[in-house]
């Protein structure tokens, strides 16, 4: 049964000697958490967890705890244990997380609560945010700045051996896994269940070791490796791919699969056109010596999403993971938040983010302002119709007699001064916030990241500039 609340326990008033009160920008959160909107929408969401969730089954760790907790998590970017351990430990965060003298729910519980949160309420949410960030006069909407970053995935970095052997362990595990399903159905297939990841693991070895050596011959004995890296893979794949035939339930004569059979199968559909892949940009890349493109290369067979992102910095060429294209309007507040599929250019999203800044406050912003890669003659163009007036986006490509005029302009200089400002809520978020890295899989797992780590930003923001 899903509660909302426990019964109000004031933990200040059973310990009055000790004085305890909230810092004022605590104080400020915990009023603006008390948002029948933000409560709303997280019920609604942990709702769906099974059909009768609302009214049946055990009694739960109440909504407003769970949004409060997690809310406390991105704050001081604490794992779900550490949540756990500190707000059990801490008076004041148990009286902000409405925890009364009710034990502190178990880090799994929290973690498959917070699952159940769709991204799609993250983003309604953060219109919502904005919405009270302006009614209280934290923001006007005059000015917007954007920009993009990228959020890392949870993946080691990529090597082509690292993933054949990755592909050859994954398959062989539910390859085992399948044996006592299938076992009778393949007991005339030789190796049909055999391990090959020993052997796999052999050859990465002796790839590593043959890295160090240089010439002709270590070039030669390393390509060799390669080869047979490959055919042990190519080879794990086709036993997976009999051990699917064998699953299916037209083969095990079967009026419908087994839950057990339907999941391995799924599994299986999943890893084997990866692995394949894998398998082709290896022998394209380090056999016939062929350039794959970045939007064609697997980078991980756990997390397919992640996308190879050119960074063009110093002692980082490349990242992995997703980009995030941000926009922010004066007085802190992130308006627009949006991971976006492979490694796209950022103008064509500038005017995506100034409509929904439109949505957002009712009128364009006076002052529009990016870097070169937001500029390009149609965005300037459209943002001039769309009625913004300032428009301080460099000239991408060789200067003109009029762009250098209109660079010189005293608005712009402080228009594009204000825009280097992005950069610092950037690290912000990536330090603070916990947007450098997404230990959450899948592409809803970093959407929701990357959206309670916004929200709970403007939520900070909004919280210090009342509080003063």
């Amino acid at each position: 049964m899903l509660r909302d609340r426990y019964a109000p326990v004031d933990l200040f008033a059973l310990a009055p000697a000790l004085t305890l009160t909230f810092e004022p920008v605590l104080a400020r959160l915990d009023v603006l958490l008390d948002d029948d909107v933000l409560f709303r929408a997280v019920r609604d969401d942990l709702a769906r967890r099974y059909p009768r969730t609302r009214v049946t089954g055990r009694p739960s760790t109440p909504v407003a705890v769970i949004l409060r907790m997690l809310i406390v998590r991105r704050l001081y970017g604490w794992s779900y244990a550490e949540t756990e351990q500190f707000v059990g430990d801490s008076l004041v965060l148990r009286q902000f997380c409405r925890l009364g003298l009710e034990r502190a729910p178990d880090d799994t519980t929290l973690l498959r609560w917070a699952s159940l949160i769709r991204p799609a309420t993250l983003d309604a949410l953060l219109d919502h945010v904005v919405a009270l960030a302006r009614q209280l006069k934290v923001t006007r909407g005059r000015k917007l700045r954007v920009d993009s970053t990228v959020v890392g995935t949870a993946i080691r970095h990529p090597t082509d051996s690292g993933l054949l052997a990755d592909a050859v362990r994954m398959l062989g595990r539910v390859v085992r896994r399948a044996q006592p399903l299938v076992g009778t159905a393949l007991a005339g297939v030789r190796d049909a269940f055999r391990t090959r990841t020993r052997s796999a693991r052999r050859q990465l070895q002796r790839i590593h070791r043959l890295a160090r050596r240089k010439g002709e011959a270590g070039e030669a004995a390393r390509r060799a490796a390669y080869a047979r890296l490959c055919q042990v893979a190519r080879t794990v794949v086709r036993q997976a791919e009999r051990v699917r035939a064998a699953l299916l339930p037209e083969a095990a004569d079967q009026p419908e699969p087994a839950p057990m059979a339907s999941h391995l199968v799924g599994e299986l559909d999943r890893v084997l056109p990866l692995a394949r892949r894998v398998i082709d940009q290896t022998e394209r890349r380090v056999l016939r010596d062929e350039q794959v493109p970045a939007a064609e290369k697997v980078v991980s067979l756990v997390e397919p999403h992640t996308a190879v992102i050119p960074r063009h910095k110093a002692g980082q060429s490349v990242e992995f993971g997703r980009k995030l294209w941000l926009a922010e309007a004066d007085g802190g507040i992130i308006t627009d938040a949006e991971i976006l599929d492979g490694a796209p250019p950022d103008a064509p999203r500038v005017m995506r983010s100034v409509e929904r800044h439109r949505r957002q406050f009712g009128r364009p912003p006076d002052l529009l302002t990016g870097d070169r890669g937001c500029s390009t003659a149609a965005v300037r163009r459209d943002a001039a119709e769309a009625g913004i007036r300032r428009i301080a986006l460099p000239q991408a490509g060789p200067p003109t007699n009029a762009s250098r005029a209109r660079e010189r302009e005293r608005w712009f200089r402080r228009g594009y001064r204000w825009r280097s400002g992005i950069e610092g809520r950037i690290g912000i978020l990536r330090r603070v916030y916990g947007l450098d890295r997404c230990p959450e899989h899948a592409s809803d797992g970093i959407e929701r990241w990357v959206g309670l780590g916004v929200l709970t930003a403007n939520l900070v923001a909004i919280a210090r500039a009342t509080a003063a």
